[in-house]
């Protein structure tokens, strides 16, 4: 079974609350989740393997280490994995970046991806998928299964909030998949929102109703 690391720094914690505050507007939501997932990118990161290199300092000559060639991908689920996406990409510019577009049929709830563009190497790369929301799962799984059909190396899921019905629900269909949340919620609503949760994090983030 896929790990869960609840990422529970205090800074993470109080921007989280910030945006969570229904009076807080979209530019201040905008820049406050890009700080927050930049912040959790340092633990998702903390497995990426070293290597030693000799450099040379002001001083003298020195053994020091830098990442071992690992190639990654930042792959947001579009629309509100965007902003979460660019945070990531400054603390790691050499990364490639993909795209999934899903949206639910309203016949049968199931998500349907209507874009996808992700890099031509995707094989020799892991994949760290992006939303930050995971309320039933459902997205997220389909995003994920995208990938790997697709050939990808491996995938980790970065959320910022997590209901237990959508960790359950990843963990079912992708044992293998790490996730990493700042919150994890107490359940689902009736229409599939986070409770307490932040409403619609598309809408908060780009102002749209």
């Amino acid at each position: 079974m896929g790990s869960v690391h609840l990422i529970d720094h205090p800074l993470i914690q109080h921007k989280l609350s910030i945006i969570r505050d229904v009076n807080t507007g979209p530019k201040e939501f905008r820049e406050l989740v890009e700080e927050i997932a930049t912040l959790m990118a340092y633990e998702v990161t903390r497995d990426f393997p070293l290597e030693e290199v000799e450099i040379q300092t002001p001083i003298a000559t020195a053994k020091a280490k830098v990442i071992a060639g690992k190639k990654i991908a930042v792959v947001p689920i579009l629309r509100a994995g965007l902003v979460m996406a660019d945070g990531i990409m400054k603390l790691i510019p050499a990364a490639k970046m993909g795209h999934i577009g899903l949206y639910r049929d309203p016949s049968t709830l199931q998500p349907v991806e209507y874009y996808c563009k992700l890099p031509a190497d995707l094989h020799e790369r892991d994949m760290i998928v992006v939303d930050p929301m995971l309320a039933t799962g459902g997205s997220a799984a389909a995003a994920i299964d995208f990938l790997k059909k697709r050939g990808t190396k491996g995938v980790k899921l970065v959320c910022l909030i997590a209901a237990p019905e959508g960790i359950a629900r990843v963990q079912q269909v992708h044992p293998d998949v790490e996730i990493f949340v700042a919150a994890i919620d107490e359940r689902l609503d009736e229409n599939g929102y986070i409770i307490p949760g932040l409403g619609d994090a598309g809408d908060r983030l780009f102002g749209t109703k």
